[in-house]
């Protein structure tokens, strides 16, 4: 990361380098031509034809390096025709005319015409009165002294952006640093949590950290709870398989003569209570997906139609919001419903009544039977596994127990309570809502 950062602020810095050099350069070289085409309006103010048709200024430039041989400042006014007037500067030099223009406006250019020296010339064509010859006036300079300002300019720019790279990839890296140190005191504290001497990450750390402490500490938590409920589950497990296979035993070591059908009536017991763990293992493992989603109506249609194959003599009426839908997987959505439907059909009188209610909070699903109903004073003890009420028929006693346990797992909650409309149980399940 801090490479990184260290090469986009030294590309940064060079892109904005050349921008402020290219600026700045072409800034002092605007200036400098000004400074020429200055001279050349001058020189073209005061030019005069003479009687002989020669070039002379009314009053001469006030510059005295254009006296001084090879002073680097020079003029040159020349005419078809005529031989070039030049500068006593430059001497027995004289100034390339170029031809590849012609018109009356001012020209720049660098020019290389004479060895030792590259020149800035600054050219315009004018006809004075008098005259109907077009002469060409030019002013020249040295590039020294621009080209020394330029490199003045570079270097310090050099030497400041270098300066500023250096500050900024050193902040970069204190940066990093200081901003990676909380961090890395997170890992101290996740080692700590690992090697059993901590539960918790119990540091105050930025604030900018501690949602991630937050969510970590919720995250053991919550491993901690399914850790537990695992524990719980398998000792539930083997207190549930406990029994029967003491009966069983008992029976095999007594010699019973009814020994198969002990053994059949005691397995089936043990699968039952094994499908009802495995229903327990099954939702908590669903509980943790964000995606779980079921419909519920459609649930609700195909548990009444199969419910309606085992009671054919048995009205179920399905009512209430079509549309809703629980944050609920469907294959546990299912079993919850098919469970207390089928009771419903089983120990009711032949009517079942099912009622979906769509609430703020969540979804409520009522299912109402016109049976005998349970005693409000057992009406909690019956979510045991394998309580019964009514043992003429058949059953394990793990219906409830089931629909409880996975209600549970999603968040949600069932209540039993007596049915104003039809005089038996209702049922009221309430599951979260999946908006």
């Amino acid at each position: 990361m801090i490479v990184v950062s260290a090469l986009w602020i030294m590309l940064l810095l060079s892109g904005g380098g050349v921008a402020l050099d290219r600026v700045l350069t072409s800034a002092i070289t605007n200036n400098f031509d000004a400074q020429l085409d200055y001279v050349l309006t001058a020189l073209i103010a005061s030019a005069e034809i003479g009687p002989d048709g020669e070039v002379f200024f009314n009053r001469p430039p006030a510059d005295q390096r254009f006296l001084e041989p090879a002073s680097g400042v020079y003029w040159q006014i020349s005419g078809k025709g005529y031989e070039p007037f030049p500068s006593r500067s430059l001497w027995d030099r004289r100034l390339a005319v170029r031809g590849n223009h012609q018109d009356f406006d001012v020209h720049t250019y660098d020019s290389k015409e004479f060895p030792d020296e590259t020149l800035r010339v600054v050219e315009r064509e004018a006809v004075l009165p008098g005259s109907k010859v077009r002469w060409r006036f030019q002013v020249a300079q040295s590039r020294d002294g621009l080209d020394d300002q330029i490199s003045v300019i570079r270097r310090t720019m050099v030497k400041s952006f270098g300066i500023l790279g250096i500050g900024l990839i050193i902040l970069a890296v204190l940066q990093a640093l200081y901003g990676l140190w909380p961090l890395r005191r997170v890992r101290r504290a996740i080692a700590s949590i690992r090697s059993g001497e901590k539960s918790r990450i119990e540091e105050r750390f930025p604030r900018e950290i501690e949602p991630l402490t937050e969510e970590l500490n919720a995250l053991l938590a919550h491993n901690e709870t399914q850790a537990e409920e695992a524990r719980r589950h398998a000792g539930n497990l083997a207190h549930a398989l406990k029994t029967p296979l003491t009966v069983i035993t008992n029976a095999a070591t007594a010699k019973a003569p009814d020994l198969a059908d002990t053994v059949c009536r005691e397995a089936t017991t043990m699968r039952r209570q094994v499908d009802h763990h495995l229903a327990r293992a099954r939702a908590i493992g669903r509980r943790s997906s964000a995606q779980a989603k079921a419909e519920l109506w459609p649930s609700l249609e195909a548990v009444e139609r199969a419910v309606s194959r085992l009671y054919e003599n048995v009205t179920i009426d399905l009512a209430g919001d079509k549309k809703a839908a629980v944050r609920v997987e469907r294959q546990d959505l299912d079993e919850m419903l098919g469970n207390l439907i089928e009771n419903a059909a089983k120990y009711g009188g032949g009517r079942v009544f099912v009622t979906v209610h769509n609430t703020p909070e969540c979804v409520e699903v009522e299912v109402e039977d016109d049976g005998a109903g349970i005693p409000e004073a057992e009406r909690i003890s019956i979510f045991d596994r394998g309580a019964r009420l009514d043992t003429g028929k058949p059953g394990t006693g793990l219906g409830l127990a089931i629909v409880r346990d996975v209600a549970q797992i999603y968040g949600g909650s069932i209540q039993l309570e007596e049915s104003e409309d039809l005089g038996g149980l209702l049922a009221r399940l309430k599951l979260p809502l999946c908006s």
